[in-house]
């Protein structure tokens, strides 16, 4: 088996589903998006079956289009923080558009939010539809100035994680010393976009710094994300597909002296699993009889949990993936994979029964990092 790490799991918890029609079925609270006992009660569940994270997916550009969950859901910080105070172990990853804020703000959020879960939180930094920029006073901006942006914010954002060092806080209540003022770092930054002096107001994270991650699979994605990312998110309509992007990923890392064993890649599917295949197959048609708009494609991962499992673990051993990373159409798809799947993969020795490590860093297998100074 190519891979080092055992296989991860993540959950993204999208509310009504991530399509139109979920939020009618019976079982699926109308209001789930923005209903804190539901989200409460998925992250309960997914952290009992030891899944490395959760993840929140975010968008701030909607019109009557979209798909329910991002018409009415909670922003990212917020929420994660709130289910912080209700679990212990489970990493906790939200999403930040850097076409949208600034790096000192998202810099000053992610790390509290870290603080508040004792090491467990991470950022998906991506760009976003420029459409929405206006909404953040950026709408002079275009599409060309996304990329450019965003590296600027991403050498921005790690620096202020990086203002103090490790040990910059004494906090001797004796000497009176609470600082040693020369383990202080401010960034002084001056970019095209930005420009941030810091120092920023947290002491570095338990975990050195929370997972960074980038999402794409263009070639200027994939330069980006290996200079700047713990992992990306990749997805492709086949496994060759994600195989693809995997490869171009591990390569750029390799070309950059980076280790690929410690770079986290994920990829997100919406499986519908049953005890045999054809109950799997009756609850993806409860979900396409719910509305017109239920035009959701068969799922890759579809089947019996023996099929499914056997997938997961193909596209694991291939190297196309160390993250699945678990999206619910059904109402019930979280739960069913948890019973179902899950016990298979353990029985395989694919996925832990235990967590081994306290922080987000140590579930996913990831160095801790040294102290960077930009």
């Amino acid at each position: 088996m190519g891979n080092r790490k055992k296989l991860k799991l993540a959950a993204a918890i999208d509310g009504t589903g991530w399509n139109y029609s979920s939020w009618r079925h019976p079982d699926m609270p109308a209001d789930a998006g923005e209903n804190i006992d539901f989200y409460i009660q998925q992250a309960k569940l997914v952290e009992d079956a030891k899944f490395e994270t959760l993840f929140l997916f975010d968008v701030s550009h909607v019109g009557p289009g979209n798909i329910p969950h991002y018409l009415s859901m909670f922003e990212g910080v917020s929420i994660m923080s709130a289910i912080a105070m209700k679990t212990e172990r489970i990493g906790l990853s939200l999403t930040a558009s850097t076409s949208y804020t600034d790096p000192y703000n998202i810099a000053r959020q992610v790390l509290s939010m870290d603080k508040i879960s004792k090491g467990r939180a991470s950022l998906n930094a991506i760009t976003s539809n420029p459409g929405g920029m206006v909404n953040f006073s950026r709408g002079h901006l275009g599409k060309a100035d996304q990329y450019p942006m965003h590296k600027e914010f991403l050498e921005i954002l790690l620096g202020l994680w990086d203002t103090y060092e490790d040990d910059a806080f004494p906090r001797d209540k004796e000497s009176g010393v609470f600082l040693n003022p020369r383990k202080m770092h401010t960034v002084n930054y001056r970019g095209k976009y930005f420009s941030v002096d810091g120092p920023l107001n947290l002491s570095r994270s338990v975990q050195g710094r929370p997972v960074l991650y980038m999402a794409g699979s263009s070639p200027t994605f994939i330069d980006i994300a290996t200079s700047y990312t713990d992992g990306a998110f990749i997805h492709g309509s086949t496994l060759e597909e994600t195989l693809f992007t995997a490869k171009a990923l591990k390569a750029k890392l390799d070309e950059k002296g980076r280790r690929p064993e410690n770079y986290v890649l994920t990829t997100s599917q919406n499986p519908i699993v049953g005890r045999t295949d054809a109950e799997a197959y009756e609850k993806y048609k409860e979900i396409i009889s719910l509305g017109p708009y239920s035009h959701i494609p068969v799922p890759l991962f579809m089947g019996s949990a023996e099929r499914v499992a056997n997938e997961i673990q193909k596209w694991y051993e291939s190297g196309a993936m160390d993250m699945f990373m678990i999206r619910q159409d059904h109402p019930h798809g979280l739960r069913d994979f948890i019973e179902l799947v899950v016990p298979i993969l353990q029985e395989r020795g694919i996925f832990r029964t235990e967590y081994e490590a306290d922080t987000l860093r140590g579930h996913l297998e990831l160095p801790r990092p040294d102290f960077r100074k930009i």
